[in-house]
């Protein structure tokens, strides 16, 4: 969240509990990324307040998915309910959640590869929920403004342009549809009925094997001590590191995990290069664990 102080957060933090009949006394800021994201105190409410412009013209749509997501009974966080949302405080478009605990044992694959099931078979999509575009979001974050070096930009700019032609050339085999977008173990809570998932930024219609591409990439390319994607191929029935095309769908996630953090870094050290070059991170060197765990406390 570019140029938003701690000071304004908490303003319009105060504001949004106001108007919600709320109190934002003791709140604890769990998330400053591209989102600010709360949880509240004297309630057991989350508040999430989109950082940049491309986080707010999605909120709309989060809101209609989180929305049919409950009339569906599919487990996942829910909208606090009894107000319409989200709610916008001098520019800033807010929306209010259910706070759901963890307090469940330990997420697998197979647990990711049943909530996926039960998505994919739903086939009633909210209305003018967008097509899966995932180039238009990597392109809208390297266009704002970090710090990355103009030899790291173009190189990122250039994986662009290649992984765009290559996915307009691929032949997929599951039926399109409803996808979560960013389905991976970070995205899944362990709530007190079971796992459940969040974060429906990047919800859309688009081919099934992308859902199925996260945790696939993170079992190969990162130093994770468990391997989960095996129980998540056998949960779903369909190994999308079999399928021809995901060499392409693993580049593309590969380069959304090196541009997702390049905000925290520079926010964290004031240089990109913390998390190595682009470069050394997309060729022929596994992405650091560093990276990683920034990724899983981003979301």
């Amino acid at each position: 969240m570019c140029g938003v102080t701690r000071d304004r957060l908490d303003g319009l933090l105060e504001a949004v509990c106001a108007r919600a009949g709320l109190s934002s006394r003791d709140a604890e800021l769990i998330k400053f990324t591209n989102d600010a994201v709360f949880r509240l105190r004297q309630a057991p409410v989350v508040v999430r307040i989109a950082g940049s412009n491309a986080a707010r013209t999605r909120v709309p749509t989060v809101v209609r998915v989180a929305r049919w997501l409950a009339r569906h009974d599919l487990p996942a966080v829910r909208l606090l309910s009894g107000m319409e949302q989200p709610l916008s405080v001098d520019g800033h478009v807010i929306t209010l959640w259910e706070h759901l605990p963890e307090v469940g044992g330990h997420l697998n694959g197979r647990d990711l590869g049943i909530l996926l099931r039960r998505l994919h078979a739903l086939t009633d999509p909210p209305p003018d929920l967008p097509q899966w575009r995932p180039m238009t979001e990597i392109r809208q974050r390297l266009n704002e403004p970090e710090e990355l070096s103009a030899d790291d930009h173009a190189f990122l700019q250039h994986e662009c342009d290649e992984i765009e032609g290559q996915l307009a050339a691929l032949s997929y085999v599951l039926q399109p549809g409803i996808i979560h977008g960013d389905a991976f173990l970070g995205n899944v809570i362990a709530g007190p009925l079971g796992p459940a998932l969040c974060d429906f930024d990047s919800t859309t219609i688009g081919p099934r094997e992308w859902d199925l591409t996260p945790v696939a990439v993170g079992s190969l390319r990162m130093d994770y001590p468990v391997d989960e994607h095996s129980p998540l191929r056998e949960e779903y029935g369909f190994d999308v590191t079999g399928w021809e095309g995901f060499p392409v769908l693993r580049r593309l996630r590969e380069l959304k995990l090196v541009t997702s953090v390049l905000p925290i870094f520079a926010k964290q050290s004031g240089d990109s290069s913390a998390m190595g070059a682009p470069h050394a991170q997309l060729q022929g060197r596994r992405p650091n664990r560093q990276m990683a765990d920034v990724r899983l406390r981003s979301v």
